[in-house]
């Protein structure tokens, strides 16, 4: 059996959430999401969803590792091995929980990068 990681890109954000992609792959090659479930922890790999979002509980299980407040928020099904995850600007990480004064800091972090007023 393959050796398996998760791969992650940098934040990005908008207006409303930061973003941030995970990827699955084998070690030394681009495997693909079934490769990779199948790889992954054996029977709970077999209970994982293949074709719809998966819960908190259930992306954890197969490795992938974020801060709280992450939410698997669309399928790419061109490459569905890569999970694509956002959440609200200003949660904290601790609790997953939005706190007013850091969503007003990222907010205004997030218009001072493109010059955005108000």
């Amino acid at each position: 059996m393959s050796s398996s990681r998760i791969e992650y890109s940098e934040k990005y954000a908008d207006e409303e959430n930061e973003y941030r992609d995970s990827r699955t792959a084998a070690e030394g090659e681009g495997a693909s999401h079934r490769e990779f479930m199948r790889n992954a922890d054996g029977e709970l790999a077999k209970t994982l969803p293949k074709a719809r979002l998966l819960t908190e509980n259930e992306w954890r299980s197969i490795g992938v590792q974020q801060s709280r407040g992450w939410h698997h928020y669309a399928i790419h099904r061109p490459e569905p091995h890569i999970l694509l995850f956002r959440r609200p600007l200003g949660t904290d990480p601790q609790t997953g929980e939005v706190d007013p004064e850091l969503k007003r800091i990222a907010l205004e972090e997030y218009k001072g990068q493109f010059g955005l007023r108000g």
